[in-house]
């Protein structure tokens, strides 16, 4: 499960960067620099529903 999550952001992170060098080769830097954010944006919070799953764990281990 956790190899599926590196790879979603690996992948995502490819894209970003392919869509990020052809929005700046066309001269729309503004467009690149949204399209990196939105991406960081997603990753982001595919990582925080980790985080948040980590702590439900932990609450139910320690009993919290």
């Amino acid at each position: 499960m956790q190899v599926d999550l590196i790879f979603k952001i690996a992948a995502i992170g490819i894209l970003v960067a392919v869509l990020n060098l052809l929005l700046s080769k066309a001269g729309r830097d503004d467009q690149a620099l949204l399209c990196s954010i939105a991406g960081l944006v997603v990753v982001l919070m595919i990582i925080l529903k980790e985080i948040s799953s980590l702590f439900d764990t932990v609450k139910t281990l320690f009993g919290l």
